[in-house]
């Protein structure tokens, strides 16, 4: 039985349900991660006794796929979108967005299917504007093709900006830091290429390189779907 099969106890004394529960370990994850994250402190953000939080939820993986499916109400579209790539595309810049709004995703993203009605709905909308394009195996490898982008962009925007937090350096700080160290690597003559780069690379924005990047996906999926 998963925990979308498992129905809520009758109210108790004490106003308490999956919703409040939810919406606690929400607040946690924002504020300290996933680490941060348990049945016990859930309990003691609400004012209630651990036992009472397990007669609605039997363990915080349970917890875990709730709260994602949670965050996937953020993700769905507000209406059916214009085609395909419309579709793919704006599933990919709502993800990103509720990650930076919820950083501990970034860790769940990529996992086990998440079977909740929020995301189901979010599957649902996707392959619905990509219905009729391709055979079914063509049309599954597009949308799994854009996740797996989605997914690895936003991990690492996520662990850059957690390296940020946790040095207390900024981009631009911590290049000053490690700039002798770099300086005097590249002066050795055996990273030409990387050289080139750092001198006259361009400073890049984390949202224009996330939509670079997923049009060129975009672009790929969509030779694709025209030679199908």
């Amino acid at each position: 039985m998963t925990v979308w099969d498992r129905p809520e106890p009758q109210a108790r004394p004490a106003p308490l349900d999956r919703a409040r529960i939810v919406a606690a370990a929400v607040e946690l994850a924002d504020e300290g991660g996933l680490a941060a994250v348990s049945l016990r402190k859930v309990a003691a953000r609400l004012g209630a006794g651990p036992m009472r939080l397990y007669a609605h939820i039997a363990a915080k993986d349970d917890l875990l796929d709730l709260m994602v499916d949670e965050v996937h109400a953020e993700i769905l579209p507000a209406e059916p979108p214009r085609g395909w790539r419309a579709a793919l595309g704006g599933r990919a810049h709502r993800t990103r967005r509720a990650a930076l709004r919820h950083p501990w995703l970034a860790d769940l993203l990529g996992g086990r299917a998440v079977l909740g009605p929020n995301a189901l709905a979010l599957t649902e909308s996707t392959l619905a504007a990509l219905d009729g394009l391709a055979d079914l195996d063509t049309l599954l490898r597009a949308a799994e093709t854009v996740s797996a982008y989605t997914t690895g962009a936003i991990r690492r925007e996520i662990a850059h900006l957690r390296a940020e937090r946790e040095t207390g350096l900024s981009d631009r700080e911590w290049q000053r830091e490690s700039g002798p160290y770099v300086t005097r690597m590249l002066a050795t003559g055996r990273f030409p290429m990387l050289a080139k780069f750092v001198h006259d690379g361009a400073e890049v924005d984390a949202e224009e390189t996330f939509a670079t990047g997923l049009d060129w996906v975009l672009d790929a999926v969509a030779a694709k779907l025209d030679r199908a």
